[in-house]
């Protein structure tokens, strides 16, 4: 009995050491993500940001199974049912793709307004940084914490999309419509990763919280309300007299899309809506005669994903671009320790 007890008393202080080792043994830049990402998740704002989704969720269902047999009947391929869960509106509610491109900046900008600033305010980091870790680590850590609750939203809300869908309608996805479908939450994710970038910028720039949450809304209200207006303006004083070329008008409604795919908002939009909606066959102006050569049908999956391989490839550019000024901003950043 004497040497059991022996044995149990050397384990249970073999323990605490082997933990100790393995806590030792873990890289810091990981050791950060998960303090991130547990303040993210054990906060208040979590919370409200996900009830918000689960009633986006609801509500854009809702709208989706009022409107389903009016939009199987005015469509000739019923090949692609489950799609128009995501797609479809009877007119009081936008449909799933609207709430996303709305709420979806909202989420980002939440997430990411006070990353920097409030460690600031609270006199942490320049303890944060006067520990033996690299200074990148902390705005990367950040970075990726928050897209990593971002993704687990978004996964989640689509997993609750497709189980209420097949409750609903007792229609199971094809395998099509499910690759179609996560390329799309794929790109959804890229789209709020955007905003998030944009908020951990303004939050690096900005002492106040309340300053990058405000800028932070502005920009997202300016690509949202007025950006396209100004395009108004633009082509209104561009706008040729005379057309005598069809080729001419062509290069000039290209030019206005370009203009338009500046927004991040224009991008999500074309990239989703062809992705659900595998009847559209083209994102540009084309003529007659090159329609008449168009075989009749939906694309295919890999059509589809080649015709909006160009907005996913500026999705991500535009969020790499602003993490970028980021990153050099924080590493360039004085910080002094509050007395």
């Amino acid at each position: 009995m004497t040497a059991v007890l022996q044995k149990l008393s050397a384990f249970f202080r073999r323990v605490p050491f082997n933990r100790e080792k393995a806590h030792q043994a873990q890289h810091p830049f990981w050791v950060i993500v998960r303090k991130e990402t547990m303040d993210q998740i054990n906060s208040r704002r979590f919370i409200i940001l996900l009830g918000l989704m689960l009633l986006t969720a609801i509500a854009s269902l809702y709208t989706a199974m009022s409107s389903l047999q009016s939009a199987i009947s005015e469509d000739t391929s019923t090949s692609f049912v489950f799609l128009k869960l995501f797609t479809a509106t009877d007119g009081t509610l936008p449909p799933f793709i609207t709430f996303i491109s709305l709420l979806g900046p909202i989420i980002g900008i939440a997430l990411g307004f006070d990353a920097v600033n409030s460690e600031r305010s609270r006199g942490t980091l320049s303890r944060l940084l006067a520990q033996p870790i690299s200074r990148d680590y902390i705005i990367n850590a950040k970075f990726v914490a928050s897209l990593s609750i971002i993704s687990m939203m978004v996964i989640t809300l689509g997993l609750l999309m497709f189980g209420m869908g097949i409750l609903l309608t007792g229609i199971p996805p094809t395998p099509e419509e499910f690759w179609r479908i996560f390329f799309f939450l794929l790109v959804s994710i890229v789209y709020i990763g955007v905003w998030l970038n944009l908020a951990i910028m303004f939050s690096v720039k900005f002492k106040q919280s309340a300053t990058s949450a405000l800028s932070g809304l502005a920009v997202w209200l300016f690509f949202s309300l007025f950006f396209t207006m100004l395009v108004n303006i633009i082509v209104q004083s561009t706008m040729p007299t005379q057309v005598t070329d069809v080729n001419q008008l062509i290069s000039y409604q290209s030019f206005v899309q370009n203009l338009l795919r500046i927004s991040p908002s224009q991008l999500f939009s074309e990239a989703t809506t062809t992705l659900l909606v595998p009847t559209i066959r083209t994102l540009g102006p084309v003529t007659v005669e090159q329609a008449s050569y168009a075989l009749a049908g939906p694309l295919p999956l890999g059509q589809s994903l080649l015709l909006v391989w160009p907005q996913l490839t500026c999705l991500v550019a535009e969020a790499c671009l602003i993490f970028g000024l980021s990153y050099v901003l924080f590493m360039k950043q004085e910080v002094r320790s509050r007395l």
